[in-house]
Order: structure tokens, then C-alpha cells, then sequence
């Protein structure tokens, strides 16, 4: 972490300084964040001001957990930055902070497998050099800046995951932490009823390619071969082109895909050779993204081998991304509740199948939100997978019309599959207990506002 003083901060910001009459002398050594209980000893309070929440509320709270300063858009008693938006000055502090570090700037950005890619890609660049990574899903103008306010003179590589909810989002994270390396997964239907399409998604993913400096400033776009508005996106950029994919088409690639348990082992090849990785992490979709962890550690130097080999010592670092929770009477549980789109589900359903290996099979679905008007069909989309695949039992959450889409396509199916409902995620854990029996496995699915985030802690607790 570098260490930043007061002064040093209001002319990064174009700030004014408040209640520090020696601003030479109050130095940011700790934690930075914009949430008060988090903000370490040393540590600089953000106090953003929300739709709901004023952080200016929350200095006090900050100031007693350690906190020396705040950036503020008005005095608040203690030394402060006054600016005229918090949110715009945190983004030119990080551009300062940024020029401090000298690191290799990472981006990646895609529908789904963000948060998973980037702690894999982390842990794995760690093998090559000191990486700073975005904490969980830290991925907006004020995660990213405050990411690089984590890292210090010594890291090589900042690993940065970018989020968009509109059109010239991602553009915007890309001025603020200028990436050299970027990396699009894919293009799924996510956000679609924001955006309107996926091809208007991949408009916007394809800003962090067209971000990239060019191929002879060192700019390297990573590809998925296998996505075509991903594999598109090289007319987009200047920088030079990496594919990565099962297709012949990827210089860096896998053969050989087994699934077993639902983890998967697969030869990587890389233009310097070739060398076996087993994954720890569940999903046979976990493939695409440790390759494009693989076409990323290739271009920043790492061997093959050694790119093998991290890969396949990683393990799942963010929760609630098909995370494994065991019961003591042998219930396991797939937490995977964080987020969904049609494309994570699918994955997560495969996974459970997978997992399973013949024992009983548990489906506690919830709403995948933001489809537009194609909400309903992907629910019933969803119906008829759950149907087809060996799920034993279904239990919808939620009396939305996408949730009874959902369970009226699945039970029309040629299955033997028993259909439960729950109005809401209070009312779960009551309804599905009695269905529980000991060595079940059961995946706990829908998107963040449901509210099924933290189910699966309870529910493993129940055990």
C-alpha cells in the first residue's frame, strides 16, 4: 500500500483541505474504503453519498475504527479533502496512486465467470510476480480505484475485474485504471433487458479491447475463440490477439476435457508447449476461464508448466460461486446463489448433476432478474433443462410469473421429477427441511436480490 499524505491527496483530487493544519503530516497507511467498518487502521474514508446512504453519516464510526482522514464532499470535523464529487476524485486519486506503482494493469470484463476468472487469474500471476486483485466482486468507479489504492511499489501485476450496467461504463473504469492486458469471457443474455441485446452487451464488453494500447506498445486482447461476439471483438482493438478455446482456432487451448465429479481436467496447450491441469474448482465451464487465466499468464511470460501447475493448485476463493458446503449428515450444498442468468444456471445444474454421481439431486431455484422481454421464455427455457436432466427434486422460490413459467415447463417434461413451490426466501428453509434426506445434494440458484445469497450458510447450519 503506498503511503499517501493528506497534501499528496488534495492535489491528486483537486481537493481542498479541512481540519489538518499540518496536511504534510497526516499519512494514509492503512485500508481505504468507502464503508466505515471497513476502513483500516491508516486507512482514508470515502464517504460517498448514495441513494440511499450519505457516508458523511458514517465518519464518526470510520474515524473510531482507525481511519486518519476522509475524502468528503464537505468539512466533517476531522482532516478531510473536500471535493465537489467524491466518486469523480476517488477515480484521479487511483490515476495518481496508479502512476506510483508501476504495475501491469489486467482488465477483464464478460457476462458471466467474472469474479471466479479473476481470483484464478490472481492466484495465479502471484507465481509470477507480487498481484493485487479486486476483492470479490469490487468492480465499479469506486471498487476499481479503491483496488489500486491497495497496491503498492512493489506489485507487478494489478488484476481488475470490470463491471457495466450501460453503455461506456467499461470505457470509463479504462481511464481511471488504463489496462495493457484485457480480457472478455463472453457474451451472455445478463443485463439483456438493460441493454436491449446481446449484441448491444457486446458493444459494451468490446470497450475494454478498444481501450488497449497497440500491439507495439505492448496491448494484448484475450479472446474466447468459442464465443463469436467475443471472437469478433479483434476488429475492435489494436492491440495484438490472443485466442483462447477448445477450437482449433485458439493458439491457447484445451484437449482431452474430462469431467469427473463434477471438476474437469483437460491438456493445455500453449504456443511454448503443452502440460496436464485438473481444476479444483467445480463446473465444466471452468475450462473456458482457466484458459483464459492460461492466455494471459502465457503473454505475461510464465512457462507452461508453471501455468499447469497454478492452475491446478488454485482454489475457489469468493463465496457463494458454486461454493461446497457439507452438512454433518451428509447433505451437500452448492452455494451459487450470488447471481444468475440463463447461462450461469445452466452451468450450475450440469455442475449438480455432475457432483452428484447417482446420489439424490436438489434444485432450489429462484428468479434470474434484469432478462427484458425475454424473461419468461428463459425461465421456461430452465423448465425444460431441469426436466430433462436427472434432478430429482425442484423447488422454486418466488410466486412471479417467470418462477411458475419455470416449474410448469419442467414438470411437462418426461420426468420423474417432484415440483415444490415457496413464496419467498423466508419461507424456504421451513419448506424445504422436510424434503432434505441425509447424502442429498442440493444447489441453491437465483439472482442476488432474491435473497438467497446467504440461504446456504443457514441451511448448512441446520445440519
Amino acid at each position: 500500500m503506498i503511503t499517501l499524505t493528506l497534501a499528496e491527496i488534495a492535489e491528486a483530487t483537486g481537493g481542498t483541505v479541512h481540519d489538518a493544519p499540518d496536511p504534510e503530516r497526516v499519512r494514509v497507511t492503512g485500508r481505504s474504503g468507502s464503508d466505515s467498518r471497513q476502513v483500516g487502521p491508516g486507512g482514508m474514508f470515502v464517504a460517498v453519498t448514495g441513494a440511499r446512504v450519505d457516508g458523511h453519516d458514517f465518519v464518526e464510526q470510520a474515524v473510531a475504527g482507525g481511519a486518519v482522514c476522509v475524502l468528503a464532499s464537505r468539512p466533517v470535523g476531522v482532516p478531510a479533502v473536500v471535493v465537489p464529487e467524491v466518486t469523480a476524485a476517488l477515480g484521479r486519486l487511483a490515476q495518481y496512486a496508479l502512476t506510483r506503482t508501476g504495475a501491469q494493469v489486467v482488465a477483464l470484463t464478460g457476462s458471466a465467470g467474472k469474479t471466479t476468472t479473476k481470483d484464478l487469474l490472481a492466484q495465479v500471476l502471484s507465481r509470477h510476480g507480487r498481484t493485487v486483485a479486486t476483492p470479490g466482486s469490487f468492480n465499479t468507479e469506486i471498487g476499481l480505484p479503491l483496488t489500486v489504492l491497495s497496491a503498492d511499489e512493489d506489485t507487478r501485476f494489478l488484476v481488475l475485474e470490470m463491471g457495466a450496467r450501460h453503455v461506456g461504463d467499461i470505457a470509463y473504469l479504462a481511464t481511471l485504471t488504463p489496462p495493457t492486458l484485457g480480457i472478455v469471457l463472453n457474451v451472455g443474455s445478463a443485463h439483456v433487458g438493460e441493454f436491449g441485446s446481446r449484441e448491444a452487451i457486446a458493444e459494451a464488453k468490446s470497450e475494454l479491447v478498444q481501450a488497449l494500447p497497440p500491439a507495439f506498445e505492448g496491448g494484448v486482447a484475450i479472446l474466447n475463440a468459442d464465443d463469436d461476439l467475443v471472437a469478433a471483438m479483434a476488429d475492435r482493438t489494436k492491440a495484438a490477439v490472443t485466442y483462447y478455446g477448445t477450437s482449433e482456432r485458439a493458439t491457447v487451448r484445451a484437449t482431452g476435457i474430462e469431467l469427473t465429479a463434477g471438476r474437469a481436467a483437460f491438456h493445455l496447450h500453449t504456443p511454448d508447449g503443452n502440460a496436464p491441469v485438473t481444476l479444483q474448482l467445480l463446473g465444466a465451464h471452468q475450462v473456458h476461464n482457466a484458459l483464459a487465466v492460461a492466455a494471459t499468464a502465457h503473454a505475461l511470460g510464465m512457462p507452461t508448466p508453471a501455468i499447469a501447475e497454478a492452475l491446478t493448485s488454485a482454489a475457489p476463493v469468493s463465496a457463494a460461486r458454486l461454493q461446497i458446503l457439507e452438512r454433518p449428515d451428509g447433505v451437500t450444498i452448492i452455494n451459487d446463489a450470488f447471481n444468475a442468468n440463463p447461462e450461469s444456471t445452466r452451468a450450475a445444474l450440469e455442475t449438480l448433476v455432475s457432483l452428484a454421481q447417482g446420489r439424490r439431486t436438489i434444485a432450489v431455484l429462484g428468479e434470474m432478474k434484469e432478462l427484458g422481454p425475454t424473461s419468461i421464455a428463459a425461465h421456461e427455457a430452465i423448465g425444460r433443462l431441469v426436466g430433462t436432466l436427472p434432478v430429482d427434486v425442484l423447488v422454486t422460490v418466488g410466486t412471479t410469473p417467470e418462477m411458475t413459467a419455470l416449474a410448469k415447463a419442467a414438470v411437462a417434461t418426461e420426468s420423474t421429477l417432484t415440483a415444490a413451490g415457496t413464496p419467498d426466501a423466508e419461507s424456504l428453509l421451513a419448506d424445504l427441511t422436510p424434503l432434505l434426506a441425509p447424502r442429498d445434494v442440493v444447489l441453491i440458484k437465483a439472482s442476488r436480490s432474491v435473497g438467497l445469497e446467504h440461504f446456504a450458510d443457514v441451511l448448512s447450519d441446520e445440519g
